[in-house]
């Protein structure tokens, strides 16, 4: 089962035409794959491409179209991938097999990984830590809203958990007063990013942070959490 981690990238490259024993290489690869217990495959038909014949193929041309090259990709455990590997040399006579280094960000479906993060934050209690920045609510970060990209890095980093206050009223080192109004222009107002995890997890943070607040405050403090849950999530509905 893949997880989040070190891994390896499997990736087979043939023509669609390639055949072996009668049957598409990659339906044949799909197969062993399935029966292998691989997490799982994608195959990619090329657009346009050329291989060794040296031959231009692209799909915008019907004659030129029959040939197409493919792509397989697999991502699994090391383990994994080499159980597979003698089949795939035995199967594919002709193309390109490679076998890279990878590592697993976020991998689906929620329903595996749903034991793995009651069993780390359902035990969150105790002393931790609380981090919270102040930053403007027009401030961006690479095209989008500055709170919003670090909300989602939280996640990426397995954060317990974030909120976002919108303020009603504020004023910062400018020395400038806001208050919401509805002639307010937006984008005026302070925003609150409020995150309580172990100490471990909030210094993983940290470095990111101090790279995305140009302009703001963080602040980072000791709370004692008393009671920390959370509503089941129905994974179907998400």
């Amino acid at each position: 089962m893949v997880t989040k981690g070190p891994a390896k990238k499997l990736t087979v490259y043939v023509d669609e035409v390639d055949k072996f024993h009668g049957k598409p290489v990659y339906e044949v690869l799909m197969d062993i794959f399935y029966k292998k217990k691989i997490a799982g495959v994608s195959v990619f038909r090329g657009a346009a491409g050329y291989g060794t014949d040296g031959i231009f193929h692209t799909s915008k041309m019907l004659e030129l179209s029959t040939n197409m090259p493919v792509k397989i990709e697999v991502v699994d455990s090391e383990e994994m991938i080499n159980r597979v590997l003698p089949d795939v040399y035995h199967v594919v006579e002709k193309g390109l097999v490679e076998v890279t280094d990878t590592t697993v960000l976020k991998c689906c479906p929620k329903a595996l990984e749903k034991e793995k993060e009651e069993g780390d934050h359902m035990k969150l209690e105790g002393k931790a830590k609380m981090l919270r920045m102040i930053i403007s609510e027009d401030d961006k970060w690479e095209g989008e809203p500055l709170y919003e990209a670090i909300v989602k890095r939280l996640i990426m980093k397995d954060i317990a958990g974030a909120t976002v206050y919108k303020a009603i009223a504020g004023y910062g080192p400018h020395r400038r007063y806001h208050r919401k109004k509805t002639i307010t222009r937006a984008g005026e107002m302070p925003v609150l990013i409020t995150v309580i995890d172990t100490e471990e997890n909030i210094k993983k943070v940290l470095p990111i942070l101090d790279d995305m607040v140009k302009e703001g405050i963080v602040v980072l403090s000791e709370v004692n959490v008393i009671k920390y849950t959370h509503r089941n999530v129905n994974p179907e509905m998400l």
